[in-house]
């Protein structure tokens, strides 16, 4: 009964709109209440452990990184690399579309700023050359969420934060999954736009952006390399991305003045405002849960339920996809990790794995509607009408199923680099 007494307010904020913070900080003390012998005082505790974490500080050091990236001239430095390297192929620009959206997704760990600082420079031209609005609008959203995936990516940070997994392996196992759903993607954007006429391939034009990009392609192999050799881990590596990319932008490239970097970290501290307290309220109530033994109870009545592998995998995915459909990546990781994990684990899925399986699944939200983050952003960037930016996006959400598919059937995907 005191279940669903939780249940019922929680629908019923929802219902009310409510944000995602009050929501977890009404629950979090619910369950204090009455499931934690009624000491709000443990409250308290919880939230200064969850914030007292040093991994935490990678969030804040990957956006920043994305946004003085993304303010300055490594992103545009990166796409003219891309469209010399693909003119000369039909459909070459739609291709480069993709890829500078991978590139960038290494760099920033964010759907949102891998669609604007990739979209604000190739959608205008996307259109001067031809492709049409509908495809152009699909390719940027689709490839603005391959910064969920590919590392150093913010949601699988969350995930190591609250299952305490190793963020280092989870950025690894996402490295093939993101390389295929790019590759999936930009083979898609050649055959449908294969009409278009290709350019002649000029090497001095490939040179040039190489040279002028030279700083810029160092940004994912300092990163990528560091973490995957083991030279630093992820916490060292969003450190780096911060001081490599100011001192590249002020002092190499000369795009970005000291002043415009205060005003970028004011609104990464802005940012992080409304999510640090999700975080802390939604660790506060996992670790009372944990300790009240409720995920594993809940995967013990799971596997009384439903007693094969195949079954629970395919009502896992329906699930998470649905969920993405309806809240936002950040929340549902940090609210449902905890409990879905034990269950996985007692079905005999490596919990690496199941990790990679919830972000691609939560990766798809980003382009569902009716909370599809990359729909909204992509609505008020490029000002087209919601209806037409969900429409376009659909034969992407395709190809990302399959994928998905892919990676939840043959978990040798995700964890061959970690063998």
């Amino acid at each position: 009964m005191t279940a669903l007494i939780l249940l019922g307010i929680v629908l019923a904020m929802l219902a009310l709109r409510q944000s995602v913070v009050l929501i977890l900080v009404v629950a979090a003390g619910y369950v204090h209440l009455f499931y934690g012998d009624g000491d709000l005082t443990y409250l308290v505790d919880d939230l200064w452990t969850a914030v007292n974490r040093d991994v935490l500080l990678a969030i804040p050091m990957f956006v920043l990184a994305g946004s003085i990236m993304t303010r300055g001239s490594i992103a545009e430095r990166l796409i003219a690399i891309m469209r010399a390297l693909t003119q000369w192929l039909p459909g070459g620009l739609a291709v480069a579309t993709i890829l500078s959206c991978a590139v960038f997704a290494a760099l920033s760990g964010s759907s949102p700023v891998t669609l604007l600082a990739v979209g604000t420079i190739l959608y205008p031209a996307l259109l001067q050359q031809g492709y049409s609005k509908r495809f152009a609008l699909g390719a940027l959203c689709s490839g603005g969420t391959l910064g969920v995936v590919i590392p150093p990516s913010i949601p699988l940070i969350l995930y190591g934060i609250v299952t305490e997994k190793s963020i280092s392996d989870l950025f690894i196992a996402g490295l093939i999954p993101g390389l295929m759903l790019a590759g999936v993607l930009a083979l898609y954007s050649l055959l449908a736009n294969r009409n278009i006429p290709a350019q002649a391939f000029e090497f001095g034009a490939l040179t040039g952006a190489l040279r002028r990009g030279v700083f810029a392609m160092m940004t994912p192999v300092i990163l990528l390399g560091g973490i995957y050799s083991g030279f630093f881990s992820a916490t060292e590596a969003a450190a780096v991305a911060v001081g490599y990319a100011l001192v590249v932008e002020a002092f190499i490239h000369r795009e970005l003045r000291l002043r415009e970097f205060y005003d970028i970290a004011v609104e990464t501290a802005r940012l992080l405002g409304t999510l640090f307290p999700i975080v802390a309220v939604a660790i506060s109530i996992n670790l009372l849960l944990t300790a009240e033994q409720v995920p594993q109870d809940f995967a013990r009545w799971m596997t009384s339920v439903v007693d094969d592998k195949v079954t629970f995998l395919i009502v896992l995915n329906i699930f998470l996809l649905i969920v993405g459909c309806l809240i936002d990546i950040g929340s549902a990781i940090l609210m449902l990790a905890p409990i879905l994990l034990p269950v996985a684990m007692a079905y005999g899925i490596d919990p690496i794995h199941f990790g990679i399986i919830m972000v691609v699944n939560l990766e798809i939200g980003y382009i569902t509607p009716p909370v599809g983050l990359n729909l909204i952003v992509a609505m008020t960037a490029f000002k087209e009408d919601f209806l037409l930016i969900c429409r376009s996006v659909l034969p992407f959400i395709v190809l990302m199923l399959i994928v998905l598919a892919l990676v939840v059937w043959f978990p040798e995907i995700s964890l061959f680099l970690l063998d």
